[in-house]
């Protein structure tokens, strides 16, 4: 089979598309023949050695697809070959086969395409977690999501609608904040033109935010610290700009603010019921039309590596796809 490779922790460019075998499931493990892959941001600081995980070398980077079931091991029970499925796999996924643990496999829903599928889980799980789980927002509360138009700024915007929130969208264009508003957003900030601070609060009446979802960190975090409003909550859900802030305390004392973390993926373990309950949600928002994943680029295999610079330059609006098997 193809597979993308990296074989030294360095620049995206070095990665390569090399025949390798086939492999073969262990007991708990599934054989995925995969007809999507999403993209996601820590495929990129994986590769360039940058993550808190590092794989042994070499590796195939992709974490999160969708396919058909060619094998199962010994000791699966609720899967077999033939069925459609979504996986998350941590690596291995820019690939056209993939193995996947058996308890990180869930049926693809119905109705529900490959590039849906592939691009559901680790974004809208996140947004999910962070917004019910950490964040407790609630209905007619006021919500801002930073990076608005990424991956996990769109299921927020739409999760977060779904909720009953009042949604303001920050993103970097009016390209990206047209996307925002398409999807449900009911304001829009854009911060390369405008202060963050203060529109957020021209926005709210100068009450400010309830709750500010961040996946982008650097220099937006701390404007939108200050633009929290009596008890408002800042969810820190990754640092795309690259620069992890350093937030002065006095900022969460003064209004009794709260800075929290979000980390989805420790949290099945802690929370496996939780996490269960929070895919059904998601299962019966999809069947409702409620969230729909926005698919906005596909790209061969052999595209595999500019795919994964496109995320990590930030220039990919909703989701990016690859199709090993195109």
């Amino acid at each position: 089979m193809k597979a993308l490779i990296c074989e030294a922790y360095g620049p995206i460019d070095t990665l390569v598309v090399k025949d390798i075998p086939s492999p073969l499931p262990g007991p708990k493990q599934l054989l995925i023949e995969v007809r999507a892959a999403a993209v996601n941001f820590p495929d990129a600081l994986m590769v360039q050695g940058l993550y808190q995980v590092k794989p042994p070398l070499p590796f195939t980077p992709g974490a999160e697809i969708a396919g058909i079931v060619k094998a199962v091991g010994a000791e699966v029970k609720h899967f077999k070959a033939g069925d459609r499925v979504i996986a998350l796999t941590s690596t291995g996924g820019f690939a056209e086969e993939c193995l996947a643990e058996a308890h990180r496999v869930m049926p693809l829903p119905a109705g529900m395409d490959f590039e849906a599928g592939a691009a559901l889980v680790l974004t809208y799980c996140t947004s999910l977690h962070a917004l019910k789980d950490c964040g407790h927002l609630k209905p007619n509360e006021t919500l801002v999501v930073l990076g608005a138009a990424g991956g996990v700024g769109i299921s927020a915007i739409e999760i977060g609608k779904a909720m009953g929130a009042r949604v303001i969208a920050a993103a970097s264009t009016d390209d990206k904040l047209e996307l925002c508003r398409k999807v449900g957003a009911d304001e829009t900030v854009n911060y390369s033109t405008e202060n963050l601070k203060d529109r957020i609060n021209e926005l709210t009446g100068g009450k400010g935010a309830d709750v500010v979802y961040d996946p982008v960190g650097g220099p937006y975090t701390e404007p939108a610290v200050r633009a929290l409003a009596w008890r408002g909550r800042l969810l820190i859900v990754g640092f795309a700009a690259g620069e992890i802030p350093k937030i002065p305390l006095n900022l969460a004392l003064l209004k009794e603010r709260s800075l929290i973390g979000v980390y989805w993926g420790d949290s099945t373990k802690h929370d496996p019921a939780g996490h269960l309950a929070n895919l059904q949600q998601l299962n019966e928002w999809f069947a409702a039309g409620v969230i729909r994943p926005v698919v906005s680029e596909r790209f061969p295999l052999a595209a595999a590596k500019e795919a994964i610079a496109k995320i990590a330059n930030r220039q990919v609006k909703g989701k990016i796809v690859v199709i090993p098997n195109d």
